[in-house]
């Protein structure tokens, strides 16, 4: 018996031989089920009975492919995912999974999302990116951060920090603008992602390269924001700031640059020195920053940048309060140099993040593993190279000191100050001995002034630096 009638013997029936020669599949089935009866209850039944099957089978297996393709065991089947799952598996959101961050909550975002991703497997068949990198239509939103977080915290976990969660939403600050590196330490950004260093991703790099000062917000991440409305700017509006530079993006950008500009003629001399007048400007504008930092603010702001605004536990040192710190903190900072730069330290008042080298930093660890017990020794050389590289000190130590006087005073007084081997390496903190060549990959002083401008036949007892 058939599942709608009486089954036809096809071999002896004249008639079902000649119809089989004349129609086709599509026909014939299209016959089949126009002469069904519908008024029969036992065809309605089976009718009934075949559409809970396929439904079972459809939606059971529509479900199973999503809830798969929702894994993040999935996402470990491409090899490119490598650095992203790994870090991921050692991050503190380890325990839920990709999508309770990149989709957006809701079934139609799911789907919609589903098909939008059909390019990643385009990629992965055709040519995989060089970098994976979030882009600007895949920001993480606030309502995936907000299905697990509160947004009435006024205090960081470790209770240092005094921010209002609540005020920075509500003035419509994404959640990733601070916590952009909370699941990947950032790896994108940083550039240790790319294709050419996948293979190395393991548990244990992941370990490694999953440092706080990536997971959590730096100060430049606080200063620069700050700074910017200071001066009436609401830089998160523009997603661009929240991610990554898409590296083919950049490519097609200067593509376009190169089409305009290939026939004009470039001036080497000018472009360095332009590149100059940059690497100045930022560098200037770093350590006013700094200054505000500490207080120090020359003018009316919005937002305070002191420290001690959001800070409750980091306060000025004891030793910092006595009096004319600011001229006498150099036999501190000879005898102490590491415990200054946990807090005086560039990294931490860049918002920018450097261009990273995975294997190098690899082997580095390694060195770093076998002298941890090495410990910092008073060391006026050091101290010198950090006075001058650190814009921290610099912000400082590149002004002319007030004991210099006038010029000409002091280019014919200043003898008497640099008779021993301990004031002139003083006074090698801001001057060079020798002239800084212009490629040179040696530390160079905060001034132009160098001894030798004046001293071309050589000192009687040379110090070298």
């Amino acid at each position: 018996m058939a599942l709608w009638g009486k089954k036809k013997n096809r071999d002896t029936d004249p008639e079902t031989r000649e119809n089989k020669k004349k129609t086709g599949l599509l026909k014939r089935l299209w016959h089949k089920v126009r002469n069904i009866d519908w008024k029969d209850p036992v065809t309605r039944w089976k009718a009934l009975f075949v559409a809970l099957i396929g439904s079972v089978v459809i939606f059971g297996g529509g479900y199973g492919v999503i809830s798969f393709t929702n894994s993040p065991s999935f996402c470990a089947n491409c090899h490119e995912m490598a650095p992203e799952v790994s870090t991921f598996t050692a991050s503190a959101h380890s325990e839920i999974t990709c999508v309770q961050c990149h989709i957006k909550p809701g079934f139609v975002n799911m789907m919609t999302h589903k098909v939008i991703s059909l390019k990643e497997v385009y990629h992965h068949v055709m040519g995989i990116p060089e970098q994976i990198v979030q882009t600007e239509h895949e920001a993480v939103s606030d309502e995936n951060c907000l299905q697990c977080h509160s947004k009435n915290r006024l205090v960081t976990a470790s209770k240092d920090l005094i921010v209002n969660h609540k005020g920075h939403i509500e003035e419509g600050v994404p959640c990733i603008s601070c916590h952009s590196g909370v699941a990947h330490a950032k790896i994108a950004a940083r550039g240790i992602n790319t294709e050419e260093v996948r293979s190395h991703w393991t548990e244990d790099v992941a370990q490694q390269m999953m440092e706080q000062k990536y997971l959590a917000p730096n100060m430049g991440t606080c200063i620069d924001c700050h700074d910017k409305v200071n001066n009436g700017e609401k830089p998160w509006k523009d997603v661009a700031y929240l991610v990554p530079p898409n590296p083919e993006h950049l490519e097609e950008a200067e593509k376009e640059e190169t089409k305009e500009t290939k026939n004009a003629v470039k001036h080497e001399a000018g472009t360095e020195e332009e590149a100059a007048e940059a690497v100045k400007a930022h560098d200037e504008k770093t350590q006013a920053l700094i200054l505000e930092a500490v207080g120090k603010q020359t003018k009316d702001v919005k937002l305070s940048m002191a420290c001690e605004t959001c800070h409750q536990r980091v306060k000025v040192p004891e030793n910092h309060r006595v009096e004319n710190w600011n001229g006498n903190h150099g036999g501190t900072a000879l005898q102490e140099l590491d415990t200054c730069v946990d807090c005086h330290q560039d990294s931490k008042w860049f918002r920018d993040i450097p261009k990273e080298d995975l294997v190098s930093m690899l082997k580095m660890a390694e060195v770093e593993e076998e002298n941890k017990e090495h410990k910092y020794t008073a060391n006026i050389n050091v101290v010198r190279e950090q006075s001058r590289i650190n814009k921290f000190c610099s912000a400082c130590h590149g002004e002319r000191p007030e004991s210099h006087v006038e010029s000409e005073v002091w280019l014919t007084a200043h003898a008497d100050k640099a008779k021993t081997p301990e004031t002139k390496a003083e006074c090698l903190v801001c001057h060079d001995r020798e002239e800084p060549k212009p490629d040179s990959t040696d530390v160079q002083a905060p001034t132009d002034v160098y001894c030798q401008y004046c001293h071309r036949t050589g000192f009687k007892d040379d110090v070298k630096k």
